[in-house]
């Protein structure tokens, strides 16, 4: 590999560490209690790091004529659909339908859509470059409607968080990819103008609002009057709050934190930068941070600098996927959004997330050296 790709998975393999390390910290007390064994999760993460890592190795190394095979990319996208439909009939947990149980594993289908999307904008919007300045509606309409469809199946769950990061990642490889400018600045203004207008008629009249379920509401409520509402919807922050207020600057020490005792709901996975705020302070907050966004800004030069259309549209779409599921986590904990379970890249548990990431940084590295577009 490059010298620059050896450093871009120095950062990647330095933020896996991390978050196992953090993840047996926080888990260790609900492992106890859930599992009769404290190392649990920290096990399974381990576990899953190993599988993220030789997924991204084996990734790297794909032809590139098999990455744009468009029968890869309609098989991915039948089996994509056919997961995030069965998952509507069959996975509960936590009173949402987001997982798929088969006995040793639970897969979550969306973490799957986003690399599918992402993969497939990309061949699309490489393939028709020369349309985009002509004919540009007739190239964007396929990733739209599949965009649509997915958005649908995740709304219905709910995973309203997930529809978001979705919606943001396609829309910026869409105006990555060569539509006029003017375009992108009246679709970034309409859509903020419709989310603005869509949170005031929350804010008014609750419930009645269209596809606002009290189980949405209750996320709303919370975000705007958490103490208020400490023993109910507000729980999850408030206790965020008194994490990050008690672990100060330098933090109480590794293995030390107290929300993570029963007051902070699943601490290992959404609220994990909350426990790290507590153990290890603000510096270890950005610590974490300094890596996670090193790595996202280095996916962007290289989307900005790989000459070949797929290669960057791809590795834009991989950087907007951490940026803003990164950005929702951070928002989520900190009050500064609704929490919507979105998990912080690498770091929070979870299987799905780890090993669709990785193969995420494993497609980044295949293209940089595959496509061999970038100066060095």
């Amino acid at each position: 590999m490059k010298k620059t790709n050896r450093f871009f998975l120095l950062i990647y393999f330095l933020l896996l560490c991390f978050g196992i390390l953090m993840v047996y910290s926080a888990s260790s007390d609900s492992a106890q209690t859930n599992t009769g064994s404290s190392i649990t999760y920290f096990r399974n993460q381990g576990i899953y790091a190993i599988v993220g890592i030789l997924s991204l190795f084996f990734v790297s190394k794909l032809k590139k004529s098999f990455l744009v095979h468009p029968n890869l990319l309609k098989t991915l996208l039948t089996g994509m659909f056919a997961l995030l439909g069965f998952v509507l009939l069959t996975g509960k947990i936590n009173g949402a339908s987001r997982w798929i149980n088969i006995g040793f594993f639970n897969i979550q289908p969306v973490e799957l859509a986003k690399i599918i999307l992402i993969w497939y904008t990309a061949f699309i919007l490489s393939k028709k470059q020369k349309q985009l300045t002509s004919n540009w509606v007739q190239v964007i309409w396929a990733p739209l409607i599949v965009l649509s469809l997915v958005g649908m199946l995740l709304f219905l769950q709910p995973d309203t968080g997930s529809v978001l990061i979705l919606a943001g990642i396609v829309l910026v490889q869409i105006f990555a990819s060569g539509i006029p400018f003017y375009l992108g600045v009246l679709s970034s203004l309409f859509i903020c103008s419709v989310m603005s207008g869509y949170i005031f008629l929350v804010s008014r009249y609750g419930t009645s609002v269209i596809g606002m379920s009290a189980y949405r509401f209750d996320r709303f409520k919370a975000f705007w009057s958490p103490f208020e509402l400490e023993n109910g919807a507000g729980h999850q922050l408030v206790n965020s709050y008194y994490a990050l207020d008690r672990g100060g600057l330098f933090g109480v020490g590794l293995g030390k934190s107290v929300q993570k005792t029963g007051y902070l709901p699943e601490p290992h996975t959404d609220f994990i930068l909350a426990v790290i705020g507590e153990e290890l302070g603000l510096l270890g907050i950005i610590f974490v941070l300094t890596l996670l966004f090193s790595l996202i800004l280095w996916v962007f030069y290289l989307g900005i600098k790989l000459k070949d259309p797929f290669a960057s549209l791809l590795c834009i779409g991989v950087g907007m996927m951490f940026l803003i599921q990164s950005c929702i986590n951070i928002g989520g904990v900190t009050g500064w959004l609704p929490i919507s379970g979105v998990t912080l890249p690498f770091v929070s548990y979870g299987g799905s997330s780890l090993i669709i990431s990785s193969i995420a940084i494993g497609l980044v590295l295949n293209v940089s050296d595959t496509f061999r577009a970038v100066k060095t």
